[in-house]
Parts: structure tokens; sequence; C-alpha cells
């Protein structure tokens, strides 16, 4: 196979993946935004984290909302848990590398705050203490995963939001994972600053 029909075939197969989760997600994409809406209104902060291409996404969508998405508007609190070295480097030597997020989030988190927790595989272990710290702090959970939830998605709660990328393939799952991230954005701000056409 030459090298243009390989690239061929990576976008086609983004394009139907993209196709499969236009089918079962903007419900709870829909859902998960009106979930961070709320916490925002009510003087709550998103918190993020993930590994390896999931962090990248963590830090992309807190970026977005603390800066700006495609309007200009004031900043909104979100807190990606993966960027302080010290922090993560310290937790992973002192106690282990399953408890770098959830320490945070029982320093950081509140009651009414939203954990945005992303794992393609939904078995990031330190993604799942999170998700357990999160509940403890009476935070909801938005979980970003792929496959068939994995060890995630049995542990969410009713008021919690799981977008589930139709795919077994990770970066087809990355690939989604980043427009559910965008689409959160514009629906943030739809909600909290009026349309834009």
């Amino acid at each position: 196979m030459n090298m243009q029909n390989r690239i061929q075939q990576m976008f086609k197969a983004s394009i139907e993946t993209k196709q499969k989760a236009l089918d079962v997600l903007p419900d709870s994409i829909e859902q998960a935004s009106i979930l961070m809406v709320n916490s925002l209104l009510n003087e709550g902060k998103i918190l993020a984290c993930g590994n390896g291409g999931s962090a990248g996404d963590s830090q992309h969508f807190s970026s977005e909302l603390l800066n700006r998405f495609e309007r200009e508007r004031p900043s909104l609190p979100a807190i990606a848990l993966t960027t302080d070295s010290s922090t993560i480097t310290s937790i992973a030597n002192d106690y282990s590398y399953e408890e770098i997020f959830s320490k945070q989030i029982r320093a950081l988190g509140r009651d009414g705050d939203v954990l945005l927790a992303i794992s393609t595989s939904g078995n990031s272990a330190n993604v799942i203490q999170a998700i357990h710290a999160a509940h403890d702090r009476n935070m909801q959970v938005v979980a970003l995963t792929g496959r068939d939830g994995g060890n995630i998605a049995p542990l969410l709660l009713p008021d919690d939001v799981e977008i589930r990328v139709p795919s077994n393939v990770t970066a087809r799952v990355q690939e989604v994972h980043l427009l559910a991230i965008h689409c959160l954005c514009d629906l943030i701000d739809n909600h909290l600053f009026g349309c834009e056409e």
C-alpha cells in the first residue's frame, strides 16, 4: 500500500467513527454541557485529568475555558490537573502514580465542581481514583471514554455523564474526544453568553 492510500484510509476511518459518534453522542454531550454550565453558574469550576493524549485533551479543554474558545468573553474557571510537574512527581514518588489526580482533587475540589475525567480505555487507574475522590467531594463527573467504557462506566453515579466513543481504536477515540471537547466549549459559551450566528 502506498502512503497516499494509507492516509486516505485514516481519513475515512476517522470520518466513519465520527459518523457513528454523531448517531449516539449528542444527548450525552448536551447533558454534560448542562452539568458544566450549572456548576459555572453556581461559582463552581471544572477540574480535568487524563494521561498521555488525554492529558493533552484536559489541558486543551481548560485553556479554551480559561482563555477563550471562538469569541471574546470572560475567563471561566477550569484547571487541568496534568500540568504541575512538581506536584505530580512528588505525589507519584511519595505515594503512587495512581494518586496524582485524586490528591489534587481532595485539595482543590469542592461540592458543586465538575471533574472532566478522560480515558480512552476507561481503565486508567489514576483517573478511576480521581472519580472516587470527586464523588467524595460531592462533585459530578463527566467521563470521556471509548471501547466499552472500561472500569470507569460502572463507577458513574446517576447524575454523572459518560461520553463513550463507539470505537476500539485509541486514535479514533481521541479524535472524537477532541470534537466532543469543542462541542462542550461551544455549548458552554452559548448557554452562558448567548448564541452567536
